[in-house]
Order: C-alpha cells, then sequence, then structure tokens
C-alpha cells in the first residue's frame, strides 16, 4: 500500500498547477497570443513549466503508487500528459504555440476536474 497522505500532496501540486495554467491562459484567445508579443512568450513559457510541473508529478505518482492510482480514471490520457513533459524537456525549441494552446484550451480544465475527484475519492 502507498502513502495516501503523499498521494494527496502531490495530487494537490498538480491541481495547483493546472489551476495557474488555467488563470494565466484565460487571456489567450488564439495561439498567435504566445507569439507576437514578448509578454506572450513569457506567457507560454511560464505555462509550459507548469506542464512540465504535472507531467513530473504524475511520473511520481505512478511510483508511489505502483501504477495503480491513474489507471482507475480513464477519463485522462494519462500517457499523454505524462509524455508532454518529456517533450517540453527534450524538444522545448520544436514545441509549437499551437499545441501549448490546444493542451490549455482542451485539456488541462478536465484535468483539473478529475484531479479533484481523486483527492475526494481519496478522502476517509
Amino acid at each position: 500500500m502507498y502513502d495516501r497522505a503523499l498521494v494527496v500532496e502531490v495530487l494537490r501540486q498538480i491541481n495547483e498547477a493546472a489551476e495557474r495554467i488555467l488563470s494565466r491562459f484565460a487571456p489567450v484567445k488564439e495561439a498567435a497570443d504566445f507569439t507576437d508579443t514578448p509578454a506572450g512568450m513569457e506567457k507560454m513559457d511560464a505555462i509550459c513549466m507548469l506542464l512540465i510541473v504535472i507531467g513530473e508529478s504524475l511520473k511520481n505518482l505512478d511510483k508511489i503508487t505502483a501504477d495503480t492510482l491513474l489507471s482507475g480514471y480513464p477519463e485522462v490520457d494519462w500517457k499523454k500528459a505524462k509524455g508532454m513533459r518529456d517533450i517540453l524537456t527534450h524538444h522545448y525549441a520544436d514545441v509549437s504555440a499551437e499545441a501549448v494552446f490546444n493542451t490549455c484550451r482542451e485539456k488541462i480544465g478536465p484535468l483539473s476536474e478529475v484531479i479533484k475527484k481523486i483527492i475526494r475519492d481519496m478522502q476517509p
């Protein structure tokens, strides 16, 4: 069995990162908002760092729970969520603003909702 308190803490860190992404992404209306100004590029860089945090934390959850927790919540493609971290970390220069935009627009909200659900499910 794994340390539930540790798992909940990691889940809360993931959700905090997701919420920060959503907050920073709120004024972004199109991918060009990331690339057309220095401030937009800084925003994309900050969001990418938070995406890396999420991916790394998901990998740590798998280690802590021996790959048993996330598989019980198939509404998120966990492999792709963790893979985004690898792409951002190892191929950052090749990451497109469109990919980051689409991830923020389509994936982060649902991921946050599932993370909150997992946290609720872990409460006694």
